[in-house]
């Protein structure tokens, strides 16, 4: 596999989040919580070294950087030639406190010197204001403080700070500390403070992959994925993001370079159902809180995204001052997608809420009040499902009547059928099941093209897009329908690349797509899995599983012939997929151990 540029690990609380590479360089931190201006924007200002920190080693050899199991804690040794070597330990602290979660907008970092004398500077470079300012440090007892325009960044440490001011060499003979985070006086001993913040965060972590719910095969693989789900979780209000960055590029040089620190309705729904299947289902219930907050006002109209605090405006425009990702600009702030329609948003928060009236281990199941809400959305989605919109994909230049946005219509109005059965409303349930009948013929008449012996992109059209392979999944029609498994070739005949899937293969409003969309493959994976195909389900799963980083994360897409990692990291779209797919593939533990399969 080829090196990665974006061989990055994520720590977080549920608040904030950093990105760090293999020698525990921070290079992206938005402050104070995901969408927030980028104090370490290193990773996206081209060749300019500024919004990020270090520790440089003299003489530096070789680098080993893992989470610690089961954790958001990495632990990264660097070593020098002469055999000198410290280990540095960065977490985001999460813990219960007074039968709480604490999630401070604060990054820990310490640092231990493990052998020799090992000559070290420490290196901390905030930006603000998305790169336009690198502010002066402010020196006091035992904390540097950073000021901008509108926020001031503390960074306190035991570590001698006038060397940190000028960033002068020193040998690290004792363990040091330093915390990053709000202008607030650090109430005790910083020693044992940071020692106690990571002891709890581990604590915090280990208890709640104990409680995950997994499969007997690549167990590993999930809980790396789910840890990296629910970090992406603002807990605040129950947004979900659907990457930590912006603007990394789909592909270099396209200029598909987005905003994605906001919360898809549509990707939320699918990080909702794989940490459902995996047991999580906190995360469920913090973003129907979310959506209840939004769908309850009367005259709203779903959008396709929010920020993580629904009325922020999106408005998007361009960071002059940041040059991109490897130099890919332009770097965007905000996203207008936003403003666009893209109908199958009614779908998703119906499908995401569903199991709120089933699943008897939450402590509040949803009731008729509730219900009576997605009626309402679900009324949405039946005047829209047969409307042309942007689709899945965003399209800014064209809208048609997509086959997934129609779908994600009909799934939703189907749902709430189903739910009205459940509660014993009669009259309701077979409303809305007469109307998602009509829906669903119309959708397998016209997406189907006899001509291409396949459901298409939109209706009355000939081109492919991946997003059908879901059609079995939400239930629109049985996998081993003729038409669907026709479906299933076509796919694979016009939109693998070498083993990796695009989403579409016709030009858009930026040309021809260049990269694949990695959730793509795992789609094709479950298809292939529920039509019998099940030993090529699990060679083409295996192969995914090498273009994960060095840390077991996906980003949005790879590039086909180089392996390469591109798009927004870590994408949740992609990690959601891992998970799903993994649990479909894997052996259940009575498998294994009781019937000794093998």
């Amino acid at each position: 596999m080829p090196a990665q540029p974006l061989d990055l690990a994520v720590i977080g609380n549920g608040r904030t989040a950093a990105l760090l590479n293999t020698q525990a360089r921070l290079v992206w931190w938005c402050y104070p919580r995901f969408d927030g201006d980028p104090v370490f924007c290193r990773l996206i200002s081209g060749d300019e070294e500024k919004g990020f920190s270090d520790v440089v080693l003299d003489g530096f050899s070789h680098s080993e950087s893992e989470y610690e199991r089961n954790t958001a804690i990495v632990r990264t040794t660097l070593t020098s030639s002469d055999g000198s070597a410290l280990r540095i330990t960065d977490f985001a602290p999460r813990y219960h406190n007074f039968e709480r979660i604490s999630r401070p907008p604060q990054l820990v970092r310490m640092l231990e010197p493990l052998s020799g004398l090992p000559r070290i500077t420490l290196r901390f470079r905030p930006a603000q204001d998305y790169g336009a300012l690198s502010p002066r440090g402010v020196m006091g007892s035992n904390h540097i403080r950073y000021c901008g325009p509108e926020d001031v960044i503390r960074l306190t440490t035991d570590a001698p700070l006038s060397y940190i001011a000028h960033e002068a060499p020193f040998v690290l003979n004792r363990p040091m500390h330093m915390v990053f985070g709000a202008d607030e006086p650090f109430p005790t001993d910083l020693p044992t403070a940071c020692r106690e913040l990571y002891e709890r965060t581990r604590d915090y972590w280990m208890q709640w992959v104990r409680r995950l719910s997994l499969s007997y095969d690549w167990q590993d693989v999930m809980i790396r994925a789910a840890i990296t789900l629910k970090l992406s979780n603002f807990e605040e209000t129950g947004a979900i993001v659907a990457a930590h960055t912006t603007s990394i590029p789909e592909s270099p040089g396209s200029g598909r370079t987005w905003d994605y620190r906001f919360c898809w309705l549509r990707d939320a729904y699918f990080v909702v159902k794989a940490l459902n299947r995996i047991g999580a289902t906190r995360t469920m219930e913090d973003f129907i809180s979310f959506i209840l907050s939004i769908a309850s006002h009367d005259k709203a109209d779903l959008k396709p995204v929010y920020g993580v605090v629904p009325n922020v405006d999106l408005l998007e425009k361009e960071a002059r001052h940041l040059k991109g990702f490897d130099g890919h600009g332009p770097v965007r702030i905000g996203n207008a997608a936003s403003d666009q329609l893209q109908h199958d948003a009614y779908g998703s928060v119906i499908l995401a809420a569903m199991p709120m009236f089933y699943d008897r281990r939450l402590p509040r199941m949803a009731d008729a009040p509730i219900f009576h809400l997605l009626e309402r959305l679900g009324q949405k989605a039946a005047e829209l499902a047969l409307v042309p919109d942007a689709g899945i994909w965003e399209y800014r230049g064209r809208k048609r009547v997509h086959t997934h946005s129609a779908t994600m219509c009909w799934a939703g109005i189907s749902r709430i059928g189903a739910i009205a059965e459940h509660l014993g409303f009669a009259d309701r349930a077979s409303y809305w099941n007469e109307l998602a009948d009509g829906i669903q013929r119309t959708i397998l008449t016209r997406s189907w093209n006899a001509q291409r012996q396949a459901f298409t992109a939109a209706f009355d059209t000939d081109d492919l897009d991946a997003s059908v392979l879901l059609l079995p999944e939400l239930g629109l029609i049985d996998a081993k329908d003729p038409r669907f498994v026709a479906s299933v070739d076509a796919m694979q005949r016009e939109l693998m690349r070498g083993r990796h899937v695009m989403r579409y293969a016709r030009e858009d409003d930026f040309g021809l797509p260049e990269t694949a969309f990695l959730v793509c493959r795992f789609w094709l994976i479950d298809a292939l899995w529920l039509i019998g195909r099940r030993e090529e389900a699990r060679d083409l799963f295996r192969d995914a599983l090498q273009y994960r980083n060095h840390y077991g994360l996906l980003s949005e897409d790879v590039h086909p012939e180089t392996g390469t990692l591109w798009g927004n990291f870590p994408q949740t779209y992609s990690m959601a997929g891992l998970i799903l797919t993994a649990m479909r593939l894997s052996r259940s533990w009575e498998d294994r151990y009781w019937h000794a399969s093998s």
